[in-house]
């Protein structure tokens, strides 16, 4: 430009931003070039405040906080919250107590709601205003952003126009009315107090090819951007463009992470970098997350799907390790070969590499989630269950919360019992909302509500009649000896269904099994069913013993009373 033409920019400058003084100059002072380790990375999660936390950004933090700690940078959380009117009460809040019940919490930025920690604050966009305004007025003093006086009614015959004529819909070329008005025409209307937005003058043609080197997926080549985007609102707070150029800039981030569909948004941002001298950050665009849907896949959906809720998997009473170590596996395509090869070491040990990322969505495979989750409950020790039920529980189910703590020793020996001498907790819980369903034939109080509401399982082939299933359990609860060993217990069963009919010989059984009532298996069913309600249970014979004889002589009379 020329010197008239740059003392007019300055003029319009001026007259837009009348109270900023700062200049970029200033703020690459106050906010430094961050010192650190060289390749150490600076990452953010920046979400908007307008609703839970999807599970897909839950994956995006994950891989932020990650490549940050892996090369001793930071992590910082960013709300961006200049779509005020999308804004969803609570939403911060929640947001901090989920990334922390997932130990994904940022080392500096928005800790909690109302709260922030760092040097390169405010981390709250709408709090960031005048940073915003500097830099704006530094483009507008370039020549690179000019005043936009179109009403919407003006934007929306444009828009029909581009449709009738089959063309790329924007503001650009012949169809950014405002783009060539004269620097003069610009400063008169503002000084008239003419309504405007703020838009950047792009250099760009979609008719041209740009390139950049994405992080996790190498070259991306993509039209130039020729939109003539808004830099600032009506409401004088920036668009996300350009706030994340100056956010990002001056938070010293050097990566961004984000989902792929931001690819077509690159252009635009790398050339709001350049236009304000800028450095550009290294950008990663990490895969969407899909579901199934029949013989397709899509997109995991807010309003479809209940796990796109990272909430859904809390209330669920997923274990957070058990979800982490699942995002592992989607995370890098050799995570699943590293961890079969350290079954018991942290994940921290494992070298997260950024060209071992899928390129093409990932399926959310909660069948795969469900194992995952299955083995780590597994190996927790009877204790570890107990706590972490007890926490669940608290928050989830009050009345099943007030059942097991009433009682924490027996409680902490139901999670203790042993299954087939093996001392684990069994593999049929998934999760902590499975606890009741699992274990409510322990709990007198459920065990009885369970019976109200779906009567007693008796029911069994032909062969067993309930005249049958009666007679059993008669002839069981008059020989039963609550002081038996488990080998004298099982004499006495095998010896009483014997008398009544039954085989004891399940090879014989096989063979011949017209010529019986049933085996043995059906006969201590018949036991198993009258005690726990369910078909399928523990050893019966330790669900027994941890009842107590009072208890399991009193199960039986009430079985008896209702077939």
């Amino acid at each position: 430009m020329d010197k008239e033409m740059t003392r007019k920019c300055y003029e319009l400058a001026y007259l837009i931003f009348p109270d900023v003084h700062d200049t970029v100059e200033d703020l690459e002072v106050k906010y430094p070039v961050r010192r650190l380790k060289e390749g150490a990375c600076v990452t953010r999660f920046a979400p908007s405040p307008t609703g839970f936390l999807h599970t897909g950004a839950l994956f995006t933090s994950l891989v932020n906080k990650i490549l940050a700690h892996q090369t001793g940078g930071r992590f910082f959380l960013r709300i961006e919250d200049t779509d005020q009117k999308r804004e969803v009460k609570g939403s911060v809040k929640l947001f901090t107590e989920e990334l922390k019940a997932f130990g994904l919490e940022p080392d500096e930025g928005v800790i909690a709601e109302g709260k922030e920690e760092g040097f390169y604050g405010p981390y709250t966009q709408s709090k960031r205003a005048d940073i915003y305004k500097i830099c704006a007025k530094h483009l507008v003093e370039k020549g690179l952003a000019y005043p936009c006086f179109c009403t919407p009614e003006m934007l929306a015959a444009t828009h029909d126009a581009q449709e009738t004529n089959k063309v790329v819909p924007g503001y650009y070329g012949i169809y950014a009315k405002c783009r060539n008005i004269s620097i003069d025409e610009s400063i008169k209307r503002v000084k008239s107090g003419e309504k405007f937005i703020l838009r950047f003058r792009s250099n760009g043609s979609h008719l041209r090819k740009t390139s950049f080197t994405d992080g996790a997926r190498g070259k991306i080549e993509i039209a130039e951007n020729d939109q003539d985007v808004v830099l600032i609102k009506a409401d004088g707070l920036p668009t996300y463009h350009f706030a994340h150029v100056c956010d990002d800039h001056f938070m010293r981030t050097t990566h961004v992470v984000r989902g792929e569909e931001w690819i077509p948004s690159t252009p635009i941002h790398i050339q709001l970098f350049e236009a304000m001298g800028f450095e550009t950050p290294t950008y990663i665009h990490i895969p969407l997350l899909l579901v199934k849907e029949g013989n397709s896949k899509r997109k995991l959906s807010k309003r479809k799907d209940k796990e796109a809720a990272v909430s859904y998997f809390l209330k669920s009473g997923y274990p957070t390790e058990a979800v982490i170590e699942y995002l592992y596996t989607i995370l890098n395509s050799d995570y699943e070969i590293w961890r079969n090869k350290n079954k018991e070491a942290s994940r921290d040990e494992f070298k997260f590499k950024l060209n071992k990322m899928s390129s093409a969505g990932s399926l959310l495979d909660i069948a795969k989630l469900n194992d995952i989750s299955r083995e780590i409950i597994s190996k927790m020790s009877s204790k570890e269950v107990l706590d972490n039920v007890i926490k669940w529980t608290k928050d989830n189910d009050e009345t099943l919360y007030n059942i097991i703590s009433s009682d924490l020793e027996y409680s902490l020996k139901v999670f203790g019992l042993e299954r087939e001498n093996v001392k684990k907790i069994r593999k049929d819980i998934i999760k902590w909302e499975d606890i009741k369903d699992n274990f409510f034939y322990f709990f007198d109080v459920l065990f009885k509500e369970d019976v109200k509401v779906n009567g007693y399982s008796f029911e069994f082939n032909e062969n067993i009649t309930k005249d049958i299933v009666k007679k059993v359990l008669e002839v069981y609860y008059n020989s039963y000896n609550h002081l038996h060993t488990k080998d004298e217990w099982f004499a006495n069963m095998k010896e009483q269904a014997n008398n009544l009919g039954f085989c004891t010989d399940m090879k014989l059984y096989k063979q011949n099994p017209d010529q019986y009532i049933g085996s043995t298996a059906d006969f201590a069913t018949i036991i198993r069913v009258a005690i726990t309600n369910r078909k399928n249970s523990p050893d019966i014979y330790q669900v027994m013993q941890l009842l107590g004889e009072e208890e399991t002589k009193m199960r039986f009379k009430n079985a008896l009373a209702k077939i």
